[in-house]
C-alpha cells in the first residue's frame, strides 16, 4: 500500500451505492466519496473511477440515485464493489428496493438516506471523474439507522 493510500485509509467515508438506469439494464457501484456541496442550490458530489462502466453511463445519463447504506448493509456494499458484477437488479434480488420517481434508478431501501440527482457539471480529476449534481428529491431519511462507513480498508458500523 502506498503512503498516500495508507494516509487516506485513515479517513472514514460513508458507504453508498450509486445507481443509474440506462434503458437496457440497471448499473451501480459502491462509493465512499459522496458529499453535500451546497445548500443553495442543493448540490451533491460523487467521485467515480474514470475507467468504470458506471462512469461511461453517467456521461450519457444525467439522472441517477445514491443510497447511503446503513450498518446492516455490508453485504450490499460488497456485492456492488465486486469486479465483474452482474446488473444491479440481480445484485438487489431479495433486498428491498424500488425505482426513484424522477431518476428511474434503483434505490436501496433500509439505508440511512437515499437521494435522486441530476448531473450539472462533470470534472475530470486524475484517474477519477467528479459528478456535481443538483438534488432532484430526497427519497427517504432514517435518522435512527446507524450508517456504514469504510475505514482502514474495512466496512464498519458507526454508533
Amino acid at each position: 500500500m502506498s503512503e498516500f493510500t495508507e494516509a487516506m485509509a485513515q479517513v472514514a467515508g460513508a458507504v453508498s451505492v450509486v445507481t443509474v438506469q440506462d434503458g437496457r439494464d440497471d448499473v451501480g457501484t459502491t462509493v465512499t466519496t459522496f458529499a453535500s456541496l451546497s445548500l443553495d442550490p442543493p448540490l451533491v458530489m460523487v467521485s467515480l473511477a474514470g475507467s468504470g462502466y458506471l462512469n461511461e453511463l453517467l456521461l450519457r445519463r444525467d439522472r441517477w440515485a445514491v443510497s447511503v447504506l446503513s450498518a446492516g448493509q455490508k453485504a450490499i456494499a460488497s456485492r456492488f464493489a465486486t469486479p465483474g458484477r452482474p446488473g444491479a437488479r440481480l445484485l438487489l434480488a431479495g433486498t428491498p428496493h424500488h425505482r426513484g420517481r424522477l431518476s428511474e434508478a434503483l434505490v436501496v431501501e433500509g439505508g440511512v438516506t437515499a437521494l435522486e440527482a441530476e448531473t450539472a457539471q462533470v470534472v475530470p480529476a486524475g484517474d477519477h471523474t467528479l459528478y456535481i449534481a443538483q438534488l432532484l428529491a430526497v427519497d427517504y431519511v432514517d435518522a435512527s439507522a446507524a450508517p456504514l462507513v469504510r475505514l482502514r480498508g474495512r466496512y464498519r458500523p458507526v454508533g
